[in-house]
This record gives C-alpha cells, sequence and structure tokens, in this order.
C-alpha cells in the first residue's frame, strides 16, 4: 500500500525549496525599505543650479578671507570663526548635513562669544562624516566642508 503524497519526503522537498526563496526575498526586500537611502535627487537640475550659486558665495567668502576650524567635545561642537575683513562676527546658519541620513540633518542659528568661538550643543555625539554649512543670516557668503566627527584637534573648513 503506497502513501498519500503529503506523507511523502519528495513533494515537501520540491515545495520547501521555491517557498524558501519567496520568503527570504521577502525578507530582503522588508529590510531595503526600512533601509533607503537617499542619494539621488529627483530634482538635479536645480540642485546643479544652486551648486553654481554656492560657489559665488563660497567666493566671497574667499574674498572676506574668511576661514572656519571645527572641534568637537562631547556633545558640543566648537566653531572658531577667523572673520578677516569683516567688522564682528555675525550670527551664523550651521547646517549639518548626513552624507546617507537626511532625517538627521539639522540646522541651527549660532552666536558668537566674545571671543569669536561659536557653540552648538548637542542632544547626542556626532559620529562619522557630515557635511557642514556656515554662513550669515543674509546668506551673503558660504563656508563648507566635510567634517569626520569626533573631531578632537581643530579641522579647517576647507572651501
Amino acid at each position: 500500500m503506497q502513501q498519500p503524497w503529503y506523507k511523502q519526503f519528495w513533494p515537501w522537498f520540491l515545495i520547501i525549496l521555491p517557498a524558501s526563496v519567496v520568503v527570504w526575498t521577502l525578507i530582503v526586500v522588508f529590510i531595503f525599505y526600512q533601509n533607503s537611502v537617499d542619494m539621488v535627487t529627483e530634482d538635479y537640475y536645480k540642485k546643479g543650479k544652486g551648486i553654481n550659486i554656492d560657489l559665488s558665495k563660497v567666493n566671497i567668502a574667499k574674498q572676506y578671507e574668511l576661514y572656519a576650524e571645527i572641534r568637537s567635545d562631547g556633545n558640543d561642537v566648537l566653531i572658531q570663526l577667523d572673520k578677516g575683513k569683516l567688522t564682528h562676527y555675525p550670527a551664523i546658519h550651521a547646517m549639518f548635513a548626513h552624507r546617507t541620513l537626511p532625517d538627521r540633518d539639522f540646522t541651527q542659528l549660532i552666536t558668537a562669544d566674545f571671543q569669536g568661538r561659536y557653540r552648538v550643543k548637542l542632544d547626542e555625539t556626532l559620529s562619522g562624516p557630515w557635511f557642514l554649512e556656515l554662513s550669515p543670516h543674509d546668506n551673503e557668503w558660504l563656508i563648507q566642508g566635510r567634517v569626520d566627527f569626533p573631531v578632537v584637534s581643530e579641522t579647517q573648513l576647507m572651501n
């Protein structure tokens, strides 16, 4: 007497192979969906035009002989601005952009102390590569650069 098909080994073996591929494919799709990376922008033409505007602002910063040095101290980021030809230390917008995680980007308006140092107080310590943009409230000039946090020694932002 022969056993019914569901009690035999080979039908189950042949069913489990494609079923396991389907299950693992769904798991991989779910993981990729949860951890998507927003590296490509849809409005790349407008972004390209914006880069040209930023370059003119960078050139204005070079004309004013502006430079900035960055250092981190725990949850604080210290920015030392060399004001060059400016008459005073302006309030600046500091924009911190993470390379691959746009939900971690933030902007903060900061003012200088009497020594020309700017301090950004954070809730948590920054780590990894970040892109920084420093500009005054009127967006006349721009200092930008890439910084790998934590920064123990002062790192100069390169325009």
